[in-house]
């Protein structure tokens, strides 16, 4: 089936051909239906991380990236202090996020979406699924700030964290207002941007007096450093519609 950009690329002639390029038509006609699949899919999965740079990511309100982030064994790492939060240069609305971390015992960390720079702090306008060792951070005797949870929003349930030092899968959809965080094969959040349960939640919490949190229609992700030390590897992304 043919798209908007093939005929924008490939505008269509009314003139009739004559018969002897009449071969040559058709062979041009079906190349441009085959090419037409390259005008990139939104179900395309697109990789924020190459696995060699810090390529593609940044300091939250700066433009470039500090030396605490590093790349070991081809992962994305927090591996020094003053690394600070961290962004993608690129804002995204709709999308399904998929990487894999592993962090130190004892070690906090988080993974933020459709953040923006319009407070101090990127918590502040951020929902935030927690990266954590449960069974040795304080944050993990509360199912609302343990791994997996929408912090301090949305509890988690227990008994899909794999073991400080293991590597833990992450599936994190955001579809309009609708919001599902999935760890290592377990749908373990899912609520509504918006609801008015959601709208209860933040009006109880630290975030209430914050006005773009968990309001923006699109923006950053985000990984955390909160002190310790933390890698994040086969980060990946696709846009839904």
């Amino acid at each position: 089936m043919l798209r908007k950009c093939d005929f924008r690329t490939r505008p269509a002639r009314r003139n009739v051909v004559p018969m002897k390029t009449y071969r040559v038509a058709l062979v041009w006609g079906s190349l441009m239906i085959v090419t037409s699949t390259r005008c990139a899919p939104k179900d395309e999965w697109r990789p924020l991380f190459d696995g060699r740079t810090t390529t593609g990511w940044r300091n939250f309100k700066s433009d470039s990236i500090g030396s605490g982030w590093q790349v070991v064994d081809s992962a994305l790492t927090r591996a020094a202090p003053g690394a600070g939060d961290i962004i993608t240069r690129d804002k995204f609305k709709n999308f399904e996020l998929r990487l894999e971390w592993k962090i130190a015992p004892g070690g906090n960390s988080g993974i933020f979406y459709r953040a923006s720079e319009d407070d101090d702090a990127i918590y502040w306008t951020a929902p935030e699924m927690q990266v954590l060792d449960d069974p040795h951070h304080p944050d993990g005797a509360s199912r609302l700030t343990s791994a997996g949870a929408n912090y301090e929003i949305d509890s988690s349930p227990p008994g899909f964290l794999k073991p400080a030092g293991e590597w833990n899968a992450v599936r994190l959809v955001v579809t309009g207002n609708h919001v599902e965080h999935w760890l290592n094969g377990q749908k373990v959040v899912d609520y509504e941007l918006g609801s008015p349960a959601w709208e209860a939640k933040v009006k109880a919490s630290k975030f209430a007096p914050h006005a773009h949190y968990g309001r923006n229609p699109e923006g950053y992700i985000g990984l955390q450093d909160h002190g310790d030390w933390v890698a994040f590897r086969n980060i990946k992304i696709r846009v839904l519609p």
